[in-house]
């Protein structure tokens, strides 16, 4: 797949396009998710530390306020130098920890956690309690600001976020029956309009990291390689809110991760063990490269998956 992804860089050059150069170095450490290994607490949420050529991110802060700080000390991971986090949408299991963060980790660092990107929609009102809106106020008063992200955007070299993804396929990859009101001012179904994900350019492919996934991994993924690169996608990591769908839903997705050239899957959170399973076997992949994350575990562009002790 790395000479793929150098097809597509060559290419772009020839074509006359300014080639990018992909990212060499990728590394995701998981600190919020359900199942934990030998360190950490487990819980009902999402964030991982993404680290790609040297830069470090946030993406998403997990659910309860003190986990992911936690984690982060016992598992020896400092975050106080990280001033980006990546709020993938509005939930409370992945926004829950964004006040507790800034506020001990900016007494170490004035600038940590201090920026936080959103998908646009984030902020619209909604018929169910935003953990997120409800924080707005207290973050900016300590120091953060919010950006809001419309549409795809490069935020360092390589480093993308897709913006709200098109529901081009009918994935219904949330729950409930909350309404939101939406730029219209027309109240409508809350299908988490802002639901958005990291892309990376690497030199084996796209790496590609989600919060829930609530816009449906085959449309995310779709729109990186649409908007993006069209580059393989050499990993999809993180929750991809699969744990309550049917086998022939898991079927469909999986020929479509086959299809876009899926070499390596880590279902975190909301994804579902019994959903990671089908998948690895439908999609063609190995217990080596298709597995569920855990607290602890994570993701190197060199050696792929570290899935964790208990989810090997």
């Amino acid at each position: 797949m790395r000479r793929i992804a150098g097809v597509f860089l060559a290419v772009a050059s020839v074509l006359g396009a300014q080639p990018r150069k992909p990212i060499q170095d990728v590394r995701i450490d998981i600190l919020s998710t359900m199942l934990t290994g030998n360190a950490g607490l487990g819980e009902w949420g999402f964030a991982a530390v993404v680290e790609a050529d040297g830069r470090r991110i946030l993406f998403d802060t997990g659910a309860r306020p003190e986990t992911v700080l936690r984690n982060a000390e016992e598992l020896r991971i400092d975050l106080s130098g990280i001033t980006d986090v990546i709020l993938s949408h509005n939930h409370g299991d992945h926004t829950g920890g964004l006040l507790t963060l800034r506020r001990e980790l900016g007494r170490r660092k004035q600038s940590a956690i201090s920026k936080a990107y959103v998908g646009a929609g984030a902020f619209w009102q909604r018929s169910e309690t935003s953990v997120l809106a409800a924080a707005k106020n207290a973050y900016e008063s300590g120091g953060g600001t919010f950006t809001e992200v419309a549409s795809a955007r490069e935020i360092f070299p390589g480093a993308w976020l897709t913006g709200p993804v098109k529901r081009v396929h009918a994935e219904k990859n949330y729950g409930g029956t909350g309404k939101v009101r939406n730029a219209e001012g027309l109240w409508v179904e809350d299908n988490l309009p802002e639901d958005m994900s990291l892309v990376l350019e690497t030199t084996k492919g796209l790496v590609v990291v989600a919060g829930c996934g609530h816009a449906g991994i085959v449309n995310i993924l779709e729109q990186a390689r649409r908007e993006i690169s069209k580059a393989p996608v050499h990993a999809a990591i993180g929750g991809w809110h699969l744990f309550a769908a049917t086998d022939e839903h898991l079927d469909w997705t999986a020929s479509k991760l086959k299809e876009f050239g899926v070499e390596n899957f880590l279902g975190a959170h909301c994804t579902g063990i019994e959903a990671v399973y089908r998948i690895r076997q439908r999609a063609g992949l190995t217990r080596r490269t298709c597995a569920t994350g855990a607290v602890g575990g994570g993701f190197t562009l060199k050696d792929g998956l570290r899935p964790g002790t208990l989810a090997k």
